[in-house]
């Protein structure tokens, strides 16, 4: 059985658009809520991924762990639920974790539970039968809880362990998120057999002001080619950077920083400290959260799940039946280019769905354009775009020298050099429609800057839903004479890639009238420069 329900039969009036938000090849339960990612893995011949699940309602509560198996990450079968809240330590809910395989090829998982008392306790569970390659039933250890909150820490600020990892001095170690009054902190631990865990003096990395760190990750990405890296196979003199990752309670936005790790102090030191946690780099700068990568060991890469909740009410969820979708798995790799930010790009998978495709080449955008691509109406789209990147030193009227913000108006607010792009999910009378868009600004420096925006705010007519601007300015080196665009589509989710992955933003949509065949794209530009289009490519994409 598919996690993608089928849409059948002509939907009443009243439900709708309700029944058309449900996406097509994202992964989601059949129903109810669904939030972080866990203990993604690969264990003999199947891609295994669990997350935290209310089996009884399209609200969070009772949270399990769900389970679900695949062999292309794309076409997912649904099991038995893995984790319940049956042990005094795990009583109001089994909590977000990592999954960690051992040299021998065995698996295990260790996961926050809430105790009885709304204590945060670490936990560890191994399969019933490794014989079974779907992993159908887990087994918690009688040593549990394995770890409590340490002096200092909260009983409810310890939680969301990662995968562990095995260093040269024969020890594993973990990471757990926390906080120290308003500074985040990732804490680290040690063992040499899996069941008695010593807390590490220093933390793994810490920043003041940045509140309670969840869902901590911690990895190394190579500077040489595109493999990923597995933590605990790397050499000490290989040429690679750390990735640590936090998402940030406060704000609900998962940050990372690059660095060095240092097997000396067991710390980790940022390349840039003001690109630290909270401070700079974002995986996703628009709806995105919670997010957790593994090493595939099959096509040696890093891949990075991320949570995409709601941004309707709380009321068209229960009127649905469901909650929440992940994103599209995406590989991450260094940017050689810049060495300062991470790609990211879907995993290649994903292309086994493009059906029917529209080719356009070689359009000049005058100020003002929109131009309809005919043949690429619908919900379900894979679109790539390339535009060449204007002459800015030619120009007869040069922008305000200001700082640009997305929300400034978004698409509708004309410039010089944009806003221009795409237009996807337009009804006819283009009263719905979602753009994604590029805006060029000079700075008071001289410097150019480009920045990229996904908007929401005419994306849906129904009442109390979302409508921010999402955007960032993205690092472009001066070698790049072109801008370009990734954007996916399956009906109530848009994730854009910009400049080949360097940066990406996912937007949750709710269209009520531009569905299916009634979703148009068009290319626009709105500033009063001319803008040349040099390709654009529109795949209409099969359901999982």
């Amino acid at each position: 059985m598919p996690c993608t329900s089928k849409r059948e039969g002509s939907p009443s009036v009243a439900d709708n658009y309700l029944s058309r938000e449900r996406t097509a090849f994202h992964f989601q339960p059949e129903r109810n809520w669904m939030n972080d990612p866990n203990g993604p893995m690969f264990y003999r011949g199947y891609y295994h991924f669990f997350y935290q699940y209310n089996p009884d309602a399209a609200v969070w509560g009772n949270i399990t762990w769900g389970h679900s198996v695949s062999t292309d990450l794309i076409h997912w079968q649904p099991l038995n639920l893995a984790l319940v809240p049956d042990h005094w330590y795990d009583a109001e809910g089994v909590w977000s974790g990592s999954a960690t395989v051992f040299p021998d090829g065995k698996p295990v998982i260790l996961y926050t539970g809430s105790s009885n008392e709304s204590v945060q306790l670490q936990n560890m569970a191994v399969p019933e039968d490794l014989s079974d390659p779907l992993l159908r039933k887990w087994v918690k250890v009688p040593q549990n809880p394995m770890l409590v909150p340490p002096p200092g820490i909260g009983y409810t600020d310890f939680r969301d362990p990662t995968t562990a990892w095995l260093e040269s001095d024969g020890l594993w170690r973990i990471s757990i998120g926390a906080k120290e009054g308003t500074t985040g902190v990732a804490l680290v631990y040690k063992s040499s057999d899996f069941l008695d865990w010593s807390l590490q003096s220093n933390f793994l990395h810490e920043v003041a002001g940045t509140g309670m760190w969840e869902c901590v990750d911690f990895y190394p990405v190579s500077l040489t080619d595109k493999n990923g890296l597995d933590t605990s196979k790397v050499q000490v003199n290989q040429l690679m950077k750390y990735v640590l990752k936090a998402s940030l309670d406060n704000n609900k936005h998962d940050y990372y920083t690059l660095g060095t790790y240092s097997t000396d102090f067991k710390s980790f030191i940022p390349d840039d400290p003001t690109k630290d946690i909270g401070l700079g780099l974002r995986y996703d700068y628009g709806k995105f959260y919670a997010s957790k990568t593994f090493y595939d060991p099959v096509q040696e890469r890093r891949i990075l799940w991320g949570w995409v909740n709601e941004s309707d009410s709380e009321l068209d969820d229960i009127n649905k039946g469901w909650a929440s979708v992940q994103t599209i798995p995406r590989t991450l790799v260094l940017d050689r280019q810049t060495g300062s930010n991470l790609l990211q790009w879907p995993i290649h998978e994903l292309e086994s769905l493009r059906g029917e495709k529209v080719v356009k080449q070689d359009l000049l955008l005058d100020g003002g354009a929109m131009v309809t691509v005919d043949g690429a109406s619908g919900a379900q789209l894979d679109i790539e775009v390339i535009f060449k990147y204007p002459d800015v030193h030619n120009l007869d009227v040069l922008p305000e020298q200001k700082e640009y913000e997305c929300s400034q108006g978004g698409a509708a607010q004309r410039g010089v050099l944009g806003p221009f792009g795409l237009l996807v999910l337009a009804s006819d009378n283009l009263v719905e429609q979602t753009a994604v868009y590029f805006y060029l600004t000079c700075r008071p420096n001289g410097k150019w800057v480009t920045t990229v925006c996904s908007d929401q705010s005419r994306s849906s007519l129904a009442k109390g839903v979302d409508r921010t601007v999402y955007g960032t300015a993205i690092n472009k080196p001066l070698t790049e004479d072109f801008l370009s665009l990734r954007v996916i589509v399956d009906h109530s989710i848009v994730e854009t890639f910009v400049q080949q992955g360097r940066a990406c933003i996912t937007s949750r949509v709710y269209p009520t009238i531009a569905i299916d065949r009634d979703a148009h794209v068009l290319l626009f530009n709105n500033g009063s420069e001319s803008i040349t289009m040099q390709t654009l490519q529109v795949w209409q994409m099969s359901s999982a």
